[in-house]
């Protein structure tokens, strides 16, 4: 039977696929570590109590990226090139979504329209995330190789929701918040399409490595795109509703460190 358990399971057991499932994780989790620290450095003087949120934001990206290659390492594995078409973050920003890179490089501090842009795309991405790890979580928490992360992952990437939900609160009752709603429907929209893009891509990949027959791919594409047939006609609304989370002040203490896989 087709489902997700038994297709990541696939990934999972055969190294050239594991390998480059982590390293696509790998790659878009030090992306956003280095995006967070940028910001943070940048963030405009109205707003620099929330300087260390971001910095912890950065430092869990991080961390993630770190252990999805010492995943790889475990395995006796390394890290290969990430196929352009997979890379979900450098996807993103090519749509115009989120902060881009040119303005992050620049020395010039960012406005609190920015920071509302970062907050914005963060609610969204997180909410792709969290969905993500929740998933494996299920079917693999007490995996006896890669559980602790996902555990740990999962973790950080519910908190990092929490944080982007309690900060836009704040920002929409400070008078920002047409702006807000404005940006996450954007946002959502597009990253929506990236996601869908990405998954094929991603599954076009795994197929031919792992030698799918051609009928099973199909159905795997089907499902993407019916997938994406539901959220562009209702799903996207999850991304940008706001609500108090149950957690406040989710990212106000220090990032916990990456652990050994030996």
């Amino acid at each position: 039977m087709l489902s997700a358990k038994s297709l990541f399971q696939e990934i999972l057991d055969g190294d050239e696929s594991f390998a480059l499932f982590c390293s696509i994780a790998a790659s878009g989790e030090s992306q956003g570590g280095w995006e967070n620290a940028r910001i943070a450095t940048l963030v405009p003087r109205s707003e620099h109590d929330l300087a260390p949120k971001i910095t912890r934001h950065g430092a869990d990206e991080d961390k993630h990226g770190r252990i999805f290659t010492a995943l790889m390492r475990k395995r006796g594995l390394t890290p290969v090139p990430v196929p352009p078409e997979t890379d979900y973050t450098m996807l993103l920003e090519k749509h115009g979504i989120g902060l881009a890179h040119a303005k992050l490089t620049r020395d010039e501090p960012l406005t609190v329209r920015d920071i509302v842009t970062y907050l914005a795309h963060s609610r969204v991405t997180e909410q792709r995330a969290s969905e993500q790890m929740e998933l494996l979580r299920k079917h693999f928490a007490d995996h006896p190789d890669i559980g602790r992360a996902v555990r740990m992952i999962s973790d950080d990437e519910h908190n990092h929701l929490a944080y982007c939900h309690e900060e836009l609160l704040r920002l929409a009752y400070a008078g920002h918040g047409r702006d807000i709603q404005r940006t996450l429907r954007e946002c959502a929209l597009a990253e929506i399409r990236v996601y869908r893009d990405v998954s094929l891509a991603v599954m076009d990949h795994m197929g031919r490595i792992l030698g799918w027959p051609k009928a099973k791919s199909a159905v795997l594409a089907a499902g993407i795109h019916a997938v994406y047939a539901y959220e562009r006609l209702v799903g996207w609304r999850r991304m940008v509703t706001l609500r108090a989370p149950e957690r406040r002040d989710a990212l106000g203490g220090p990032a916990t460190t990456a652990p050994e896989f030996g």
